[in-house]
């Protein structure tokens, strides 16, 4: 007799901008009926892509996909500094963008390529005490966040029209890529923040194999089963 149930595994989502990963996680759990329902790592309200998640047994799996490495893509707005680090949050100051073009851009994203040190900013979902960050923050409350090592393997602009620099960029897990936006702004004096935010893998998932979020939503349990990756299948693939 099969332990396992139609759905138990994984599901690939093509997240559009507005919900939260938690809104994700929780129409599928309420359109479907299925009591455990998880993602595999955050993604802002602002940013779109693949979003991972696991349903039923396949939560035990949850720390294995969420280790997996990111590549995104996204642009970047010179000039103006948010106190988020992104276009959700209010512009706390202003500078002149200096005559930049791809290849000054790359030559300053270089210093960022490698392990580094990255302190996350206050709106984030880290918590403090057991409270996220992002709640203190609203209450205007800043507390000391101790940096933490992350990898990027490839930071890359592929264009630039001036104020955006559209970049590709490939790193650990944990990485706050608005973050590494607002230190590359305070790097070429003119302040930034990131503008959009388009997750294209996650370890060996692709975005191209997920499925936009109101797509799903209108699938019957039936269809939804054809989309998810077997509990055995993860098994297979990760090798736990």
């Amino acid at each position: 007799m099969n332990q396992f149930s139609p759905f138990d595994g994984a599901l690939l989502v093509d997240k559009p901008v507005g919900p939260t990963s938690h809104d994700v996680v929780d129409a599928i759990r309420r359109r479907f009926g299925i009591k455990k329902v998880g993602h595999c790592g955050t993604l802002d309200p602002n940013a779109t892509g693949l979003l991972v998640l696991v349903l039923g047994k396949g939560t035990k799996l949850a720390e294995k996909l969420l280790a997996e490495d990111k590549v995104y893509q996204g642009a970047i707005k010179f000039g103006e500094t948010t106190n988020t680090h992104d276009a959700d949050g209010e512009v706390i100051a202003t500078a002149p963008v200096p005559p930049l073009d791809v290849d000054k851009l790359n030559a300053a994203a270089a210093g960022f390529v490698g392990d580094i040190m990255q302190t996350p900013p206050m709106v984030s979902a880290i918590k403090k005490g057991g409270v996220p960050l992002y709640k203190l923050a609203r209450k205007g409350i800043e507390v000391e966040r101790k940096p933490r090592l992350v990898h990027v393997y490839r930071f890359r602009f592929t264009d630039y029209c001036e104020p955006y620099g559209y970049f590709e960029i490939a790193c650990t897990k944990g990485t706050y890529v608005r973050t590494l936006a607002h230190d590359l702004g305070q790097k070429l004096g003119c302040g930034a923040h990131l503008a959009s935010l388009k997750r294209l893998a996650s370890g060996r998932f692709r975005v191209e194999d997920a499925v936009p979020l109101d797509d799903l939503l209108k699938l019957s349990p039936e269809e939804l089963q054809r989309r998810i990756i077997p509990f055995a299948e993860l098994v297979r693939q990760y090798q736990v």
